[in-house]
């Protein structure tokens, strides 16, 4: 039996569905790289999944979003940020960049989301962090 071979178009995928379309586009960038990406059946310290490189053995933990995100509760977890950017992956250290928000005194530390909440999110790479931030992947 051959299999029908169709495309699926992503704004038509539930939540779920996007979740697990998003992590393989993000294994297969890690992977070009020489990354064995595995998905963890349960969140270890704030890692969606873990990714082993295949000469060096570095373990990455690696935190998936649909977006560009700083949250406090991933702070001091070794946690990478991954996210589909351009049909490419954007992925960076959470804590360089949390870090670098503060410490370089970035606009987006005087919003209320961050300084109350925490947090911040946004569909793209926010200007002055994109230094800290890795785009990989072929297509």
């Amino acid at each position: 039996m051959t299999p029908s071979f169709y495309k699926v178009e992503y704004s038509e995928l539930n939540a779920r569905q996007k979740e697990n379309y998003n992590f393989h586009k993000i294994a297969a960038a890690m992977a070009e790289y020489g990354y064995n990406s595995m998905r963890l059946s349960d969140d270890y310290h704030g890692a969606d999944f873990i990714s082993i490189h295949v000469e060096t053995r570095e373990v990455l933990k690696i935190q998936q979003k649909s977006r560009w995100t700083v949250l406090g509760k991933y702070l001091g977890k070794g946690i990478l940020i991954a996210f589909p950017h351009q049909k490419k992956v954007a992925i960076y250290d959470h804590d360089e960049v949390w870090n670098y928000i503060q410490d370089s005194d970035h606009p987006i530390s005087k919003t209320k989301s961050f300084a109350i909440h925490k947090g911040y999110s946004a569909v793209n790479v926010p200007k002055g962090t994109d230094h800290l931030v890795k785009i990989i992947g072929t297509n």
